[in-house]
C-alpha cells in the first residue's frame, strides 16, 4: 500500500492537477508522509515543496484507494485528500512540470485514484 495525502482544490467546477517531468499523467498534488509527519504537516510541506504555495485550514474529504498508476496488478494507493485555503501564486516547484484545471472530460488523462477522487467530486456536485 503507498500511502498519501494529498490537496483538492475545485474551482468552477475544476480541480488542480499536476504532472511530474517526465509522466504523461497527471494527480491531486501531495506526496507521501516522512516518518513521524502528520497529515496536516505532510499536506504542508508537499503543496509548499510542489505548487510554491501554503496551505492552511485543512478539511478532510476523503480516504480514497485505487490500483496504483504504473505498479504491478494488486499494488494500491491510498490517498487521504484534504481541502484547504492557500496564500502566495500557484506555480509548479521541484520536480513538477505542469498544472492544469481538469473536469470530468479530463479523467482518462489521471491517475487510477484521481479518477476515484474525480468520482467522488462529481457525485457531490463539485465537478463539472
Amino acid at each position: 500500500m503507498i500511502d498519501k495525502v494529498a490537496w483538492v482544490h475545485v474551482v468552477d467546477g475544476r480541480v488542480l492537477v499536476a504532472r511530474s517531468h517526465g509522466k504523461d499523467t497527471f494527480y491531486v498534488p501531495g506526496g507521501k508522509r516522512e516518518p513521524g509527519e502528520s497529515d496536516v504537516e505532510t499536506l504542508v510541506r508537499e503543496i509548499r515543496e510542489e505548487l510554491s504555495v501554503d496551505v492552511s485550514g485543512p478539511e478532510l474529504i476523503g480516504v480514497f484507494e485505487a490500483q496504483a498508476h504504473g505498479r504491478a496488478e494488486g499494488e494500491t494507493v491510498r490517498m487521504t485528500c484534504y481541502t484547504a485555503t492557500f496564500a502566495g501564486e500557484l506555480k509548479p516547484a521541484s520536480e513538477i512540470a505542469e498544472l492544469a484545471w481538469f473536469t470530468t472530460a479530463d479523467a482518462d488523462r489521471v491517475s487510477p485514484v484521481t479518477r476515484v477522487i474525480f468520482s467522488h467530486l462529481e457525485s457531490s456536485g463539485l465537478l463539472a
